[in-house]
C-alpha cells in the first residue's frame, strides 16, 4: 500500500543528529542565486535497489525526524535496506511531504519509486502532523527548506555515505500530498525557496500568489476530492507561468490514485517520475513521454511547456 487509507480521508477541513551547516540558508528566498544544471543528461533507465537512513534534525524547537531514501547498490526490488551502500553515481534531490496524521513511511510507493528511479528522497515526519495551522503559517514549508539544507550538506560531510553522491547543481525537487501538497505549493508562493526547480503538489489548495521562482510545476488532483478543493488547485495552476501541467484523475477522490491497486495509478506514477526526470536530470526523452504517461480513459491532461 502506498499509504494508510485513513490518512487520505483524515484532513478534515482543509489536509541521527545532522549537520548544522547551511549551504544556501535554511530557507533560501526567491532572490537567492541558485545553481542550475549546465547540460541535459539521461536519467537512469534501470531501477535501483533502495536504501534508507534516518536523521534526527531540528529547526529551532521543531523536531524534523527525516528518512532519506536513496539509490543503493544491490538487486532492485524488495523493501528499503537500512544503511545500504549508496549506488555509484550522482543523484538529484526530490523531497516528499506527507499528509495529515501520517509520517515518512505512509507514502511508500512515492518515496521508494523516487529512490529506485535515481533520486535522493528526503521525507520528513512533521512533528505536528495533525495541525493544519502549521501549514497555513508556513512552518511545514520552512521545515522542508531546512531538510533540504541538511540533505545538501551531506554531500560535503567527510565520511558520510552520501558525500559526493548528491547533485548540488541541478536545484531540488519538492512534492507531497494533501497538507504535504499545500506545503509544496507554499514553497512556490508564501515561503519561497529558490533552490526549488521542480514541484509536484498533489491534492493541494492554493497557498498564495506565485513568488516568481523558475520552477517546473506539475499538479495532480482528483476532480471528486471532497477534502482539498479541486477548483482551488486549478486556480493555483492558472496563476503560475509555464512550464506547468495538470493531471486530473477523473472521478477520483482525495488520494486513491496514489495507491498502486488503483486502476489509473500508472498514469500518476509515470507522469510523476518523468516530470522529475525531465526537471532535475534535463532528460528530454522523459519530457516527451509526459503526454502518453498521463493519458488514459480515466485522466485528463493539460500542459504548457513553452
Amino acid at each position: 500500500m502506498s499509504m494508510r487509507r485513513r490518512t487520505l480521508l483524515g484532513l478534515g477541513a482543509a489536509a541521527a543528529t545532522g549537520v548544522g551547516m547551511s549551504l544556501l540558508g535554511s530557507g533560501a528566498a526567491a532572490g537567492t542565486l541558485t545553481p542550475r544544471m549546465s547540460s541535459p543528461r539521461q536519467a537512469p533507465t534501470a531501477p535501483f535497489a533502495v536504501g534508507v537512513r534516518q536523521f534526527n534534525w531540528y529547526r529551532g524547537s521543531r523536531r524534523l525526524t527525516t528518512k532519506i531514501f536513496y539509490p543503493a547498490s544491490g538487486t532492485a526490488g524488495g523493501n528499503p535496506v537500512p544503511n545500504a551502500p549508496v549506488a555509484g553515481g550522482v543523484f538529484p534531490i526530490a523531497e516528499w511531504s506527507h499528509g495529515m496524521g501520517c509520517n515518512a513511511d505512509c507514502y511508500s510507493s512515492q518515496t521508494h519509486d523516487l529512490a529506485s528511479a535515481g533520486f535522493i528522497c528526503p521525507a520528513p515526519s512533521f512533528s505536528d502532523n495533525t495541525n493544519i495551522g502549521s501549514v497555513y503559517n508556513g512552518n511545514w514549508s520552512k521545515d522542508v527548506s531546512e531538510v533540504i539544507t541538511r540533505t545538501l550538506a551531506l554531500n560535503n560531510t567527510a565520511g558520510d555515505p552520501l558525500a559526493g553522491h548528491i547533485d548540488t547543481r541541478a536545484g531540488v525537487g519538492v512534492s507531497g500530498h494533501s497538507m504535504g501538497g499545500m506545503t509544496t505549493h507554499g514553497l512556490l508562493t508564501a515561503w519561497p525557496d529558490n533552490r526549488v526547480v521542480a514541484a509536484v503538489p498533489v491534492a493541494c489548495v492554493d497557498m498564495g500568489n506565485p513568488a516568481g521562482l523558475h520552477a517546473k510545476v506539475l499538479f495532480i488532483h482528483g476532480d471528486r476530492d471532497q477534502t482539498c478543493d479541486y477548483n482551488s488547485a486549478r486556480t493555483a495552476y492558472a496563476e503560475l507561468p509555464s512550464p506547468k501541467a495538470f493531471l486530473t484523475q477523473v472521478g477520483a477522490d482525495h488520494g486513491q490514485y496514489l495507491v498502486p491497486d488503483y486502476r489509473y495509478y500508472a498514469q500518476t506514477k509515470n507522469t510523476f517520475l518523468d516530470w522529475f526526470r525531465w526537471s532535475l536530470y534535463g532528460d528530454t526523452a522523459a519530457r516527451d513521454r509526459l503526454g502518453s504517461d498521463a493519458t488514459s480513459s480515466g485522466t485528463s491532461w493539460q500542459v504548457a511547456l513553452g
